[in-house]
């Protein structure tokens, strides 16, 4: 068929219809393969480690520079013939790839970021883990790696929290939390653009600096014509490595100029969208030109960015306990949608803009205080002195679910249990 023969309704499904089928072939059996083994979290076998690893102090300037990894992780491999192997908790180490694999190759490799907190109350809990099971399967399927039950995922990070959580946590240091990195990759390692025929699933624990302690603020450079992270049609709402790895420069760049992040925006010809700031998602509180306090941020239902769990968080938080005025507290409005950066320098010129952040799992909630744009630096207020009234709200409403100060039910209680059985 000639491509001018391709109908628009055609070439308009080629995403969903990809991720349907991968689903199809990959999550369950089916005709083709009546036996495919599903990902089943109670067939894990443990394999405790003989050489345990030595947890960082608090405080450690070393632990805040280098990935340290807690004594254990759990594989499990996928065969396109044959489904899901059995997952295994075993000693932290480095994997075999062939030269060749997929992952290496062409970029076959998805991600999660989520947290394990030691409470004020002496649990361990993690903060709505179930929304990163159920996102990972979109980034899974979306890279053209196989499906997977995301309550299956959501146990197996539970187990490997359960061992590692009570040394690499200790219940005398509450307040402190560790990184947990699910991710799989393409280990298919025959060349030759395809779906990987072959994957692994890995789940590890490792220590990571706190990000959000920056007390002056973020400084965000405003992204140039000649860079975009995302756009219509492409992955920005997965976490593929592919959406990271070709930020790095701009990132770089904007370090080297004395900025903490981008803030990226797309767009040409006037019209010039905001979306993520770095990896993260980016707010803004303003005041209408009628007076109404609203806290904007980008919608999700166009694909650019990624459907952040602290996002999803923070915007039903301000609509349960700000949109009706909290206390004192002028209340303010809820907006998802699309803005443009002339509507910031509109904002700031006239005095509007009341505060910005950023949010994600890694820089939690992080206040703004300046945007770089077009050679003119936009000064954002921050009325708290580190940041800003609503930000700040927000963030101790979030911090208090995740250790343990305020009952809710995002809050996942782990059970803790000794690694020497």
């Amino acid at each position: 068929m000639a491509p001018s023969a391709v109908s628009t309704q055609m070439t308009a499904d080629l995403t969903s219809a990809g991720i349907k089928k991968t689903l199809s072939e990959t999550v369950s059996s089916t005709e083709a393969h009546p036996t495919l083994a599903e990902l089943d979290a109670s067939l894990l076998t443990y394999n405790y480690t003989t050489s345990p690893r030595t947890p960082p102090e608090r405080g450690n300037e070393a632990a805040s520079k280098h990935s340290i990894c807690s004594d254990h992780m759990i594989t499990a491999a996928w065969d396109h013939q044959t489904g899901w192997e059995a997952p295994e908790l075993k000693p932290y180490g480095p994997l075999s790839l062939y030269p060749t694999a997929s992952c290496l190759q062409y970029a076959t490799e998805c991600f999660e970021g989520l947290k394990l907190y030691r409470g004020y109350d002496g649990n361990i809990r993690l903060f709505r883990p179930d929304c990163n099971a159920r996102r990972m399967l979109i980034s899974s399927t979306r890279i053209a790696l196989p499906g997977f039950n995301p309550d299956e995922l959501l146990k197996l990070i539970v187990k490997l929290c359960a061992v590692d959580g009570a040394k690499w946590l200790p219940r005398d240091q509450p307040g402190r939390f560790i990184y947990i990195r699910p991710y799989m990759i393409g280990t298919d390692a025959s060349l030759g653009v395809q779906k990987p025929r072959q994957a692994l699933l890995n789940i590890i624990l490792a220590y990571m600096p706190v990000m959000d302690a920056n007390k002056g603020g973020l400084r965000l450079l405003a992204s140039q014509d000649d860079m975009v992270r995302a756009w219509p049609g492409g992955f920005g709402f997965a976490k593929v490595g592919a959406n990271y790895g070709p930020s790095l420069l701009a990132q770089g760049e904007a370090r080297a100029r004395g900025y903490d992040q981008v803030l990226w925006l797309l767009g040409q010809n006037g019209r010039i969208e905001v979306t993520e700031a770095g990896a993260s998602n980016f707010f803004i509180v303003w005041r209408t030109k009628e007076g109404a306090i609203e806290l904007v941020t980008a919608p999700i239902g166009n694909n650019i960015i990624l459907d952040g769990v602290t996002r999803r968080s923070l915007l039903q938080m301000a609509r349960e306990r700000l949109e009706g005025g909290w206390e004192d507290i002028e209340k303010l409005t809820v907006v998802e949608r699309t803005f443009e950066m002339k509507e910031i320098v509109e904002a700031v010129s006239e005095g509007r803009v009341v505060e910005a952040f950023t949010a994600g799992t890694a820089f939690f909630v992080a206040p703004v205080s300046a945007i770089h744009f077009k050679d003119q630096d936009l000064s954002i207020p921050m009325n708290q002195g580190d940041s800003g009234l609503y930000a700040g709200l927000l963030k101790g409403w979030l911090k208090g679910i995740m250790y343990g100060k305020e009952k809710h039910e995002w809050g996942l209680v782990v059970e803790e249990q000794s690694s020497e059985a």
